[in-house]
């Protein structure tokens, strides 16, 4: 998996829980759904993060955090929200790639 793919699979992640209650009920009426299937392979992918690469994960694409809105919510500087993601996009890259 390249890590473009990483970072396309976020976004449809993110996209989701942004709208999780419409969509759920879509799901529900037209049966099974991919985005439900990527979002289980990262979070089993997730299980050994660290916890704050587990916090940027969540607060990202679950939570619908900007790299801003969470610098500020954490206290940390933007240069080290945009560290951390990148670290994140590694460590998934490597889990993800393991996988397959």
């Amino acid at each position: 998996m390249t890590l473009e793919q990483i970072r396309t699979d976020l976004k449809e992640i993110r996209y989701y829980h942004s709208r999780k209650d419409l969509l759920d009920k879509a799901i529900q009426l037209s049966g099974k759904s991919e985005i439900l299937k990527k979002i289980d392979i990262y979070n089993t992918a997730m299980q050994s993060a660290t916890p704050k690469l587990l916090d940027v994960y969540y607060s990202l694409y679950f939570n619908n955090h900007t790299q801003e809105s969470l610098s500020d919510e954490l206290g940390f500087t933007i240069d080290y929200i945009y560290k951390l993601h990148k670290q994140l996009l590694k460590f998934l890259h490597k889990q993800l790639s393991e996988v397959a």
